[in-house]
């Protein structure tokens, strides 16, 4: 059994590689001072942190008196432990009610990894013993139902689909009457990924709300957003676009073992104050772990 440190710092070893043999390059026997600072802030920003992150990870480094010369594994373990405030400060559990069904929607543009998130979500859920819920309210592609159903078909749960191109809220509104019907703890609900026409999707995410709120009498517990580390800077572009737009209040990073820019999700935290509930670590539907602070900071810098 492969333990989860295993598993994140196999997935982040194109970013933690770039990062150790960057502050192995950059110390080699030389003093933690303003030049070799002004170094390391260069690196991180080459590791999609941001500049603006990393200046802030720097300043705690500023602020520190080595008295010595500081070793390799001195800097790492230092960078970690900053790192880790970063994140921990917004972090939080995931949280389930025990006593309403649970209404997850999930948001994100295109290529992200949505579909296949909502089916790994389904089936660590459902895997858990929860009985979970989809719906297919991404209506006008016909692929995106397809795809849903074989996700959901892998993870065992039942899927909740309308016409193709029916109105996203009738699905919404049907899939939470249904739900509630048979006894569901969880429904996630898949949305439209676009955003070249925000207001669209706006209004069709709103609506979607009000429908379930109709029925519920509360709002959806979580809105997630699924971001793509591969795309680096721009997942910030797009979360202020989505938060403007869909009250994302949860992060699911996708894909980070196929990127050297894992580096991204601790700007993403320090900049929106947002958790981030889970990561995708590969292709296979157990790939999808819960977030934890400590590990990720660890593995990102390559601390064994």
């Amino acid at each position: 059994m492969v333990s989860f440190f295993s598993k994140i710092k196999q997935a982040l070893s194109s970013t933690s590689s770039k990062i150790a043999s960057g502050i192995t390059n950059i110390m080699g026997g030389r003093k933690l001072d303003i030049n070799t600072i002004e170094e390391l802030e260069e690196l991180l920003i080459t590791a999609d942190i941001g500049a603006h992150t990393a200046s802030a990870i720097m300043d705690k480094f500023r602020k520190q008196k080595f008295v010595h010369e500081a070793t390799v594994e001195q800097v790492q373990y230092e960078l970690a432990n900053a790192i880790e405030d970063i994140l921990s400060e917004n972090q939080k559990p995931f949280a389930l009610d025990s006593d309403k069904l649970n209404i997850i929607i999930v948001c994100g543009v295109n290529g992200n990894g949505k579909t296949t998130t909502i089916g790994k979500l389904a089936a660590l859920y459902n895997d858990a013993g929860k009985k979970v819920m989809v719906a297919a309210c991404d209506t006008f592609r016909a692929a995106a139902i397809e795809q849903l159903e074989v996700w959901t078909k892998r993870a065992g749960v039942d899927i909740i689909r309308g016409a193709e191109n029916s109105d996203p809220a009738s699905v919404a509104y049907s899939a939470v009457k249904k739900a509630i019907e048979q006894g569901a703890e969880i429904l996630f609900i898949d949305t439209a990924g676009r955003l070249h026409n925000q207001h669209n999707l706006m209004a069709e995410l709103s609506k979607i709300t009000r429908s379930i709120e109709k029925v519920t009498g509360y709002i959806p517990q979580h809105s997630l957003l699924v971001l793509d580390a591969t795309t680096g800077q721009n997942a910030l572009t797009q979360l202020e676009h989505f938060k403007a737009i869909a009250s994302v209040n949860g992060l699911v990073i996708t894909k980070l073992d196929g990127t050297a820019k894992a580096g991204v999700v601790v700007g993403l935290s320090q900049k929106f104050k947002i958790p981030v509930y889970f990561i995708g670590l590969g292709e296979a539907i157990q790939d999808l772990k819960y977030f934890d602070s400590r590990e990720f900071a660890k593995a990102l810098v390559g601390v064994e």
